[in-house]
C-alpha cells in the first residue's frame, strides 16, 4: 500500500533543509529520503511547484564538467516555512 505524504509535509522538509544551505537536486532529494519515503520522480515536481510559487529559485553551477542545478530558498519561502511550522506546531499541540 502507497501512502500519499501530505503536500506540507514534502514543501515543509525541501523548505528546511534549504533554510540552512543551497543543494542541487539529487543531493537534496536523498536529503528527503532520510525522513520521508519519497522517490526522485515525486521530488521534482516539487522543486518545481515551490520555484512557481516563489518559495524557491534556481542557479546552475558547473561540477566534474556538467552543470548542477542549485535550489536556494527565497525570502517569500522563509515565510512560507515559517507558516508550515506554525500550522504543524497547532496540530500536534491539539493532539
Amino acid at each position: 500500500m502507497t501512502i500519499q505524504i501530505p503536500t506540507a509535509l514534502l514543501d515543509g522538509s525541501v523548505l528546511a533543509i534549504l533554510d540552512s544551505q543551497d543543494m542541487y537536486g539529487y543531493l537534496l532529494t536523498k536529503e528527503i529520503q532520510k525522513h520521508v519515503n519519497v522517490s526522485e520522480s515525486t521530488m521534482y515536481p516539487v522543486l518545481r511547484r515551490l520555484q512557481k510559487n516563489g518559495d524557491l529559485i534556481t542557479y546552475d553551477e558547473a561540477f566534474e564538467g556538467r552543470m548542477r542545478r542549485y535550489y536556494q530558498i527565497t525570502p517569500l519561502g522563509q515565510k512560507h516555512l515559517v507558516e508550515i511550522k506554525r500550522e504543524w506546531q497547532d496540530f500536534f499541540g491539539r493532539n
